[in-house]
């Protein structure tokens, strides 16, 4: 095997975007900033030594120039490769990024219910589970149990909502409804939105538990039923080709298991760090691809800037401890899948750019700017180039300019 990295470590800040992509207008979006609009919340509080070290700052000296992150500013100089990567793919969930990291950019509009699910989705899941079905519109996550929670308990009925994205949600209390039988149903919800009249992105499955609406809590058995990659991706590129693809977080479930050879699941980012940890005590030789899920649960779909902004610096903190643990032959990848503006109308996802930084100890020539990459699958290809292992030819590689 032929490498210039033995091991790559990519980590996608769920919803971490920075600044509003060029088609922002087309999701109503204008003026998503997420990372600048959590720095301006923050006044010059959000501490991100290690992100900044590595060039989070410089990306907004990128042309069209944006006003700095407040409380990041710009490395001098930066210790790794920063850019910005524009997500193409029609959508705006975590599967249309994550597939376009990994070169399969999705190309076809993926279903969405903004006035609920029709009737034969509701009489197919209460044909299933022996349940009754409530609510069937767009709702927050957290309002809805808080509103419908009490009612789900007393009944055993199913909470099913959505948003704005290409998602199906099912939402039940641990002690009403059982894990496994949760499970069970969202397994079958995924089968009704396959195709071919109905294709959706996801089905995720929401448990919760509490005493009533004001105490109830969404759980870490969270699980997300992904449609099936339609093609293969980098993860089947390097599986096929011999290398070891490991996968922390909810990426198992975005790419259903596909090219993975070992997957963790998280409680939240400090449990999928110590993933992270674990993963690179072991002697593997691929990538690792983890994702951070709660800067989008937890904060950005709250609207609770003070959240994700205490997430990142908890992260960054433990981006240190990375760092130090690298290896010469280490490289280390950060991104996002989209945009969720903690300080932005409505609850969705917000069109944003998303960053890329590049950081290796035995880095030559850090500092380079990677520029406005013009999609997500530069990355893939990237990953792909580093192996010297063939795609399917989405993305440039920026290889040369990080070794």
């Amino acid at each position: 095997m032929a490498y210039t990295y033995k091991r790559v470590l990519a980590i996608a800040l769920d919803s971490i975007g920075i600044g509003e992509a060029p088609d922002a207008a087309k999701f109503d979006d204008v003026g998503a900033d997420t990372l600048g609009h959590i720095g301006e919340f923050f006044d010059g509080r959000l501490h991100l030594p290690n992100l900044g070290r590595i060039g989070l700052g410089n990306i907004r000296g990128i042309e069209p120039a944006v006003s700095p992150i407040k409380g990041v500013p710009a490395a001098d100089p930066a210790e790794g490769c920063f850019g910005k990567m524009t997500i193409t793919s029609h959508g705006n969930d975590s599967l249309d990024g994550h597939w376009e990291m990994m070169c399969l950019p999705v190309k076809f509009e993926m279903a969405t219910f903004p006035n609920g699910f029709p009737q034969s989705i509701v009489d197919a899941l209460e044909r299933f589970s022996g349940r009754k079905v409530i609510v069937n519109k767009p709702y927050s996550g957290t309002e809805v149990i808080h509103d419908y929670g009490e009612h789900q308990m007393k009944t055993g009925d199913l909470i099913l909502y959505t948003s704005g994205d290409s998602v199906l949600q099912i939402a039940a209390h641990e002690d009403v409804i059982p894990i496994d039988e949760l499970y069970r149903i969202c397994e079958y919800a995924r089968t009704l939105i396959n195709g071919p009249e109905i294709v959706m992105g996801r089905v995720i499955a929401r448990p919760y538990v509490g005493s009533d609406k004001d105490h109830f809590t969404r759980t870490s058995n969270r699980h997300d039923y992904g449609l099936e990659p339609i093609a293969p991706t980098v993860l089947d590129f390097l599986h096929d080709a011999g290398y070891d693809v490991l996968a922390v977080g909810k990426t198992n479930d975005i790419f259903s298991g596909h090219g993975i050879t070992k997957g963790w699941r998280n409680q939240s980012n400090m449990d999928g760090m110590d993933h992270v940890d674990e993963a690179m005590a072991s002697d593997f030789t691929g990538l690792c691809f983890t994702n951070l899920v709660d800067f989008d649960a937890m904060y950005g779909h709250r609207r609770n800037a003070q959240g994700d902004g205490d997430a990142l610096m908890a992260f960054d903190e433990r981006l240190g401890h990375v760092m130090d643990s690298m290896h010469d032959d280490d490289l280390l990848l950060i991104t996002a899948d989209h945009g969720n503006d903690p300080t932005y109308k409505g609850t969705d996802h917000t069109r944003e750019f998303v960053p890329i930084l590049a950081y290796s100890p035995g880095m030559p020539n850090p500092g380079t700017s990677l520029g406005i990459r013009e999609t997500a699958s530069d990355m893939g290809a990237t990953i792909l180039d580093n192996f010297g292992v063939e795609g399917n030819g989405n993305g440039t590689s920026f290889l040369d300019q990080i070794s």
